[in-house]
């Protein structure tokens, strides 16, 4: 019988959770969706140095935002928690003492003092320290001293680390989705360290162990891990249990240059790498967020699916279902991803014209003090005249402003263009125009001010310009029979008297 497919996500909550964490998340997401199976959160924090207040609650919800929720995790307990590594420190030790008995594993005491001696040592002979099989026996630990000696350091309390035996001339073939065969040589390998002398276990035993309790049958992670891969797979292969199958997601680079994303990069280039906003409270820094920013969820989502992964045909648009039922981790590529903000906006404006003019206009009103005690029917036929112009709700009071207030201030340059000699004698005449239709509507507004315009053989400029400068300040804009049948009769006259009145 095949296992159910369960995945985890692992974050360290040590800061705000970065675009590159979400897109491993949406992932993992994904490919739990596709074959019936659990994603996972857990939270890595057995680094109580690195700990940030805030950084566990800002993760869970950029995922619940991005609408990729945990099927298990903190508060969501599926009978595998607890779901905080600090809760399970506990479990740690027993495993370490198990690879100590099995032989996999050792006591190590050497002091700081005396390894970076060593470091030192080899520098100035232009080599590089590495503790493991070649020079293990030479320094203080439980395989070059004797038992007695080991039970009396112990005895004592002298500080020690649990260090792993990585195996002497050995080729290890490992296989992984994304990066297909990988051979590892084992004689470059470190003893690293599992557990510390004080009680916690380092990432790496911690990790395994809790991938295993867990029922984790696929790891999902970002490229930094690729070189963990041997000795993950060495402690597995060590515990006598299946390893997980592997896939390593390719790096999300800077928009230009070399290097990975990051949140220097957002700052330099004005644009957000964590999902929500982040107030740093140790730098006092304001990080933006993609939410804050006015960037839909669904579009975020969109957009990161394509960091990494092809659907193999012309289709960009994907919503989240469709990303499940397409999602392979077959199709997810080796090199990586380059952030482009400007395909994002894209994606972004997309959506805009997905949504519907009634939800934006509930979105706008919220966002515009202005719009306080304007009636949300007349909101929303505005939006439906302006949001295809748009990439974000934020653009509309700037596009749409003189649907609500008349202008104050006439663009310069426009005036320059509309306002010309006898200007005047002919917005004179179009009021008179106005007045005299008694169905006021765009149809009636389009046939008969074209109309008049075509039987005096004007040209379009010469009216079109400056009642356009009249009604929204500037020269552009939506259709303007609409800004006039929107605004009203009353409104659309007052507005053309006040440039007739300034000329």
């Amino acid at each position: 019988m095949t296992k159910k497919v369960r995945v985890r996500f692992a974050p360290s909550p040590t800061g705000p959770l970065h675009i590159g964490g979400v897109r491993t998340a949406l992932f993992n997401y994904l490919f739990a969706k596709k074959h019936g199976g659990d994603f996972v959160l857990r939270i890595e924090d057995t680094d109580q140095n690195r700990f940030v207040e805030g950084a566990e609650e800002y993760i869970t919800e950029a995922l619940e935002w991005c609408g990729i929720p945990f099927d298990e995790g903190v508060g969501k307990d599926g009978g595998f928690g607890p779901y905080r590594q600090s809760e399970r420190k506990h479990l740690y030790k027993q495993y370490a003492d198990e690879l100590i008995e099995k032989g996999h594993a050792y006591y190590a005491f050497d002091s700081a003092e005396s390894l970076d001696g060593h470091r030192k040592d080899h520098e100035e002979k232009g080599k590089t320290f590495i503790y493991n099989w070649h020079n293990r026996l030479k320094l203080n630990n439980s395989l070059s001293l004797s038992a007695t000696e080991v039970s009396a350091k112990l005895d004592a309390g002298e500080a020690y680390v649990v260090r792993f035996k990585s195996p002497q001339d050995e080729t290890l073939h490992l296989k992984d989705i994304v990066r297909g065969d990988v051979k590892i040589d084992t004689n470059i390998l470190d003893d690293k360290i599992l557990f510390k002398s004080d009680g916690m276990p380092t990432y790496h035993l911690a990790n395994i162990v809790d991938d295993h309790l867990m029922e984790v049958t696929h790891v999902i992670r970002g490229e930094e891990w690729l070189p963990s891969l041997a000795l993950h797979y060495l402690l597995y292969r060590s515990f006598g249990w299946d390893a997980p199958i592997f896939a390593h997601l390719p790096l999300i680079l800077k928009p230009t240059g070399k290097g990975k994303l990051s949140k220097r990069d957002g700052a330099k280039f004005g644009f957000p790498v964590f999902p929500l906003e982040w107030d740093d409270t140790k730098s006092g820094e304001m990080y933006k967020g993609f939410r804050e920013d006015g960037y839909f969820e669904d579009a975020l989502v969109n957009f990161l699916a394509f960091l990494g992964w092809n659907p193999g045909t012309e289709q960009e648009m994907f919503s989240l279902d469709e990303l499940i039922q397409e999602f392979d981790l077959e199709r997810i590529n080796k090199a990586g991803a380059r952030f482009d903000i400007d395909k994002m906006k894209w994606f972004n404006q997309q959506y805009m014209q997905q949504k519907s003019n009634e939800s934006l206009a509930i979105s706008f009103k919220e966002s515009q003090a202005e719009l306080a005690d304007i009636d949300i029917n007349y909101i929303e036929m505005v939006v439906g005249l302006i949001k295809e112009r748009a990439s974000f709700t934020n653009d509309f009071w700037n596009l749409s402003h003189f649907f609500f207030v008349a202008p104050e201030e006439f663009d310069a340059k426009a005036s320059k263009k509309a306002l010309k000699e006898g200007t005047g004698d002919i917005l004179n005449k179009l009021v008179e125009i106005i007045e005299s239709i008694e169905d006021y509507s765009v149809e009636s507004l389009q046939t008969d001010i074209k109309g008049w315009i075509t039987g005096n053989e004007i040209g379009f400029g010469k009216v079109m310009q400056p009642l356009r400068l009249a009604l929204a300040g500037a020269l552009s804009g939506p259709d303007l029979f609409q800004i006039m049948f929107l605004i009203g009769k009353q409104e659309t006259i007052k507005r053309i008297q006040k440039v007739i009145d300034m000329l």
